[in-house]
């Protein structure tokens, strides 16, 4: 049942996948910190420690059943978490409650453990990158040849396509997938280094003997997964690491920031909007609405993300020598809420990115009332092959195109400059009907999606090949 009398997350409760929002779980959490106990015993076993089978098997029955209020006793008591969790874990395997935790420090589990969960938690969102940049590079495709007003300072520029300008959102999108997908890659474990990252209390238990140590570091690295570890600690990992992975996923929020603000724009203009469900209200005043909610969601987490990465940046720096403790509560709030933030937008993302709405009438309308302005250099280039005086021409469609411009901004009136420029003698060889072909001023629009499409998004998403998921439903 839900307590209504204390704070809750928004971010779970309203935006964060349930997938994610587990993984950074207490559940998930304390688990990682057993199975994390249970490998470095059987590794220290494997290297010739006094441990035994029944000790190793004792440990892997209990890795998931966690007495969360005998913890919370023991932290009471202890004022530490780590310890509570170490004795909840010997009461439910005694067998192994003497060598649970031999020769490690804090770091070893809660740290590592941290880099387990969020190298978990960058797959899953590459896994969404990859159905974003799916689904954005099929509306490419689809509209790769609708040709539609190029806005520069949200100002009529030059012709591209409805594609073409997908290909731009996808693009930003294909860069972060390859960003995430190297943080993935490259990700250390801290590994087992002790107290102050100098190994001495391994170098004890194993007698001296420095390739024990080091083989113990990457065997227990290997059991998580982790080809890469960390070749020098203090007591923690370099607080610089969680700044490089807090970064990337700041990177997909500036991403989402432009699409959806992109959607918001031409949804203002009419042009395309992001789904709007049958019974759904845009305003409890103005029934006529249809507020572009989610992108405005979306923004407002991409707004807080991007504020969330500077934290990281501040801890890496005011670590003292080997380690202060004033990065702990600072990370228990940021990491956890920078994935949970990353997935909420790719969730939302995802579902307006399936379901956009073209209007391809208004799009033309607003061609029309700007194609005439456009054109004036073709239509000169032509007046000239016709014979003109390029200069003379010049000014006459300087003077035309200001007269038109008068009746547009001052009157309100639809632009009526093809009509003047028709109506002068010194453009009557001119067929205004081949120059004013939308088509013809989109340059290589259309094949750029194409080249797009091959050369980026189809190597990128390779090796999601049936992971790709085609639409979420949003949480309230």
């Amino acid at each position: 049942m839900k307590n209504h009398n204390i704070y809750t997350s928004p971010l779970v409760e309203r935006n964060a996948s349930k997938e994610m929002s587990e993984l950074f779980g207490e559940q998930r959490k304390f688990s990682t910190w057993r199975r994390l106990w249970l490998e470095l015993a059987k590794a220290e076993k494997k290297l010739g420690l006094k441990i035994s089978q029944a000790q190793i098997g004792q440990m892997a029955k209990h890795l998931d059943n966690i007495n969360f209020d005998k913890a919370a006793e023991y932290e009471k008591k202890f004022r530490h978490d780590v310890m509570a969790h170490i004795h909840t874990f010997g009461d439910a395997a005694p067998k192994a409650a003497p060598i649970i935790h031999l020769g490690a420090t804090s770091c070893c589990i809660g740290d590592n453990a941290d880099l387990i969960i969020m190298k978990n938690a960058m797959q899953i969102i590459a896994g969404k990158l990859a159905s974003l940049i799916d689904s954005l590079s099929s509306f490419a495709k689809k509209y790769r040849s609708l040709t539609t007003l190029g806005f520069t300072h949200f100002q009529p520029a030059q012709l591209t396509s409805v594609g073409k300008r997908a290909t731009l959102w996808c693009n930003d999108f294909a860069g972060d997938l390859a960003e995430i997908e190297y943080r993935i890659e490259n990700i250390p474990f801290r590994g087992v280094k002790g107290t102050t990252g100098t190994q001495a209390s391994f170098l004890e238990l194993f007698g001296g003997n420095h390739n024990k140590v080091k083989q113990l570091d990457n065997m227990v690295a290997k059991a998580f997964g982790f080809e890469n570890v960390c070749p020098v600690t203090g007591q923690t990992y370099s607080r610089k690491i969680d700044s490089l992975i807090i970064s990337a996923l700041a990177q997909i929020a500036q991403s989402a920031h432009k699409f959806c603000n992109d959607i918001r724009l031409l949804a203002n203009l009419k042009e395309i909007e992001e789904p709007f469900e049958k019974s759904q209200i845009g305003s409890s005043a103005m029934a006529y609405k249809r507020n572009p909610m989610r992108c405005e969601r979306a923004t407002a987490l991409a707004r807080f993300l991007i504020s969330l990465s500077s934290s990281p940046q501040m801890t890496a720096s005011e670590q003292w020598l080997e380690r202060t403790l004033d990065d702990s509560a600072n990370r228990r709030i940021v990491i956890p809420e920078a994935f949970l933030a990353v997935d909420g937008i790719l969730e939302i993302l995802i579902n307006v990115s399936s379901g956009l709405v073209v209007y391809p009438n208004v799009i033309s309308a607003h061609i029309a009332a700007e194609l005439p302005f456009m054109a004036t250099e073709n239509i000169l280039m032509a007046a000239v092959k016709a014979g003109g005086n390029r200069q003379k021409l010049h000014e006459k469609i300087r003077v035309h195109s200001q007269a038109a411009a008068e009746q547009v901004k001052k009157f309100g009136k639809p632009n009526d400059l093809i009509e003047r420029l028709k109506e002068d003698s010194a453009f009557a060889k001119v067929d205004f009907k081949k120059v004013l072909k939308p088509d013809d001023y989109v340059g290589r629009a259309p094949q750029q999606v194409d080249e797009f499409i091959t050369k980026i998004v189809k190597p990128a998403l390779k090796k999601y090949r049936g992971k790709i998921h085609k639409k979420t439903e949003l949480k309230v």
